[in-house]
């Protein structure tokens, strides 16, 4: 099944929504990531939990998957592009070492967040662009910290927004994409991040809410 995409406007900019949990810019022609988190499971094994393999290389090929369907000439990363130290194990710099090298064209930036301090930076051989937040691209003041920023509409991460739908006799968590008046928030991209729920913070501020279901991307309050 297509992993599905939707474009909705945002403080009179088109932005596109796709259900791999990114968010795409095609007047500049920008894909924006937060929290991907690469090396989590490299980290979580180091420290003695026993989580499988394969999360980074699930990972990069949603990213390809991206890049195949928007064709960006850049990628910000909205922060916490690795997890911790640990990440820079030799199987997810030769996983990441094998992406960048198919991708070599793709100008790619990161927004400085919490996990990349510690980290540490990626060797120079990846080319990535260390900024601070805010980052000015077009209409955007792009963070890593939710916040609200003059002249400029914010995206940010950090949060890993999860909304709940919820039946009289179920209900289920899902990553969400949030919007209000001045900023917004993406949905972690990487795999073993969690979720913040946010039900009550956007019915407070009125926000509209965009939530992620396997491959398809819905708003739910907009």
């Amino acid at each position: 099944m297509p992993i599905e995409a939707l474009t909705i406007d945002v403080n009179g900019h088109a932005l596109v929504l796709s259900a791999e949990r990114a968010a795409f810019d095609p007047l500049e022609k920008s894909l924006f990531i937060a929290d991907a988190h690469f090396g989590k499971d490299a980290v979580f094994r180091a420290r003695g939990i026993p989580v499988p393999a394969g999360a980074t290389a699930d990972n990069l090929a949603r990213l390809d998957a991206l890049i195949a369907t928007h064709r960006p000439e850049s990628i910000v990363f909205l922060g916490d592009l690795l997890h911790a130290r640990e990440s820079h194990a030799d199987e997810t710099l030769a996983a990441l070492d094998a992406w960048r090298a198919k991708h070599r064209a793709l100008r790619l930036v990161l927004v400085e967040g919490n996990h990349d301090r510690h980290a540490g930076a990626l060797p120079s051989r990846f080319g990535v662009e260390l900024v601070k937040e805010p980052y000015r691209l077009g209409p955007w003041a792009l963070c890593h910290h939710p916040q609200s920023v003059d002249d400029g509409y914010a995206l940010a991460g950090h949060e890993h927004p999860v909304y709940r739908l919820a039946t009289r006799i179920d209900s289920v968590r899902l990553p969400c994409f949030r919007f209000g008046r001045r900023a917004g928030v993406l949905p972690a991209f990487g795999a073993f991040t969690g979720g913040f729920e946010v039900n009550d913070a956007v019915r407070r501020a009125n926000e509209a809410v965009y939530v992620v279901a396997g491959e398809r991307v819905f708003g739910v309050r907009v």
